[in-house]
């Protein structure tokens, strides 16, 4: 049976600083799937003006999330970095997908509920349809596997729902024009367009918390600097940051079972998991029974260790906008030829007509 060639597809928007949670959480596992497939890395710049649609520093955000790919080691010229409003065929694809999913799967988007709030009527069109362009991301690219975090998971099951409609209701066309993959559908093959896709999700360090709450997730928009460590930190303040993150007065346990209603005390833990990629049982087991007095130093040593050089060259890279817009346009090319050739086909299965 025929399969779809393994490709990771994700996207980061840039909206602000990244931070300690979007590289643990995202970033690192960029790096790590680079050495097993083929990658392509989106600055999502579309997906930003959903929420805020006029931005003082799109430009430039955009260019820093370029930077923090390239720098934590990404690899620009074996795989492709660019950013999404350079290839006009995430927005046709998503045209096509609006018209696949259904309104209600919109509604039920628990972000969609969150970011609009009570006056949802007044919310942008764009809000309550991001899960589709977020779809046409993917898929556009026919990528088998998107690395996520938890906050996202429920888009990625709406992309597959909306990949498995296309290939339900074009399968007849899909068929006849030869383009089709053959895919199990329960006891069924079925010729399908669009892989199912699969989530890539978890790792000791999945969801980041604040250095400053333990209940809430590390966030760029929190106005307090001290509750997170950006990707820019130097030395010096990523250790003051650690020394003042809030902690409760036990030892830390020997089992992970210890850290239960322990949210700060879990989150520095999974951070050095995280950093040092390792279980968190075998962090405890080092540091079981050790007071945060102890702890805290051991895990200062190691972000510095990890995350300065990363937020040196970050700042190297920063400083050369051209080379940063050269890696963006080299990219864009080489994915709008793939993404051209999908809407070739896409544009066939549907009907329109083309030269």
């Amino acid at each position: 049976m025929s399969s779809f060639k393994p490709l990771v597809f994700s996207g980061v928007q840039p909206t602000g600083n990244l931070h300690l949670g979007n590289y643990l959480g995202a970033i690192k596992k960029f790096v790590a799937l680079q050495e097993q497939s083929d990658c392509i890395y989106c600055v999502v710049d579309l997906h930003s003006i959903t929420a805020q649609l006029v931005h003082d520093d799109l430009e430039e955000q955009t260019r820093s999330i370029t930077a923090a790919f390239l720098a934590a080691g990404i690899d620009s010229k074996k795989h492709i970095v660019f950013n999404q409003s350079r290839v006009m065929q995430h927005a046709e694809l998503a045209w096509v997908f609006n018209c696949v999913a259904r309104i209600g799967w919109m509604y039920r988007m628990t972000q969609f509920k969150d970011k609009a709030g009570k006056d949802r009527e007044n919310a942008s069109l764009g809000l309550l349809a991001y899960p589709s362009l977020m779809a046409a991301d993917i898929l556009l690219y026919r990528a088998t596997h998107v690395p996520v975090g938890e906050d996202q998971k429920q888009h990625l099951e709406l992309a597959r729902d909306i990949a498995q409609k296309f290939n339900n209701d074009f399968s007849g066309r899909i068929a006849a024009r030869g383009l089709g993959v053959e895919m199990q559908a329960g006891d069924e093959t079925v010729q399908g367009y669009f892989p199912i896709i699969e989530p890539v999700i978890g790792g000791p360090a999945a969801r980041i918390m604040s250095l400053r709450d333990g209940s809430k997730k590390m966030s760029k928009s929190d106005p307090s600097d001290l509750s997170r460590i950006n990707l820019t930190d130097d030395a010096d303040a990523i250790s003051k940051k650690i020394r003042k993150a809030k902690t409760d007065p036990d030892a830390l346990p020997s089992e992970a079972k210890g850290l239960d209603g322990r949210p700060e005390a879990q989150n520095l833990v999974g951070i050095y998991a995280g950093l040092a990629e390792i279980s968190t049982d075998q962090v405890l087991k080092e540091f079981g029974g050790t007071q945060f007095s102890t702890f805290k130093p051991a895990l200062a040593d190691l972000a510095v260790a990890k995350m300065a050089p990363v937020a040196a060259e970050m700042r190297r890279i920063m400083a050369d906008p051209a080379y940063v817009d050269d890696v963006l346009r080299d990219g864009g090319q080489r994915a709008g030829a793939l993404a051209e050739a999908t809407m070739r086909d896409v544009r066939s299965i549907v009907g329109f007509l083309q030269d």
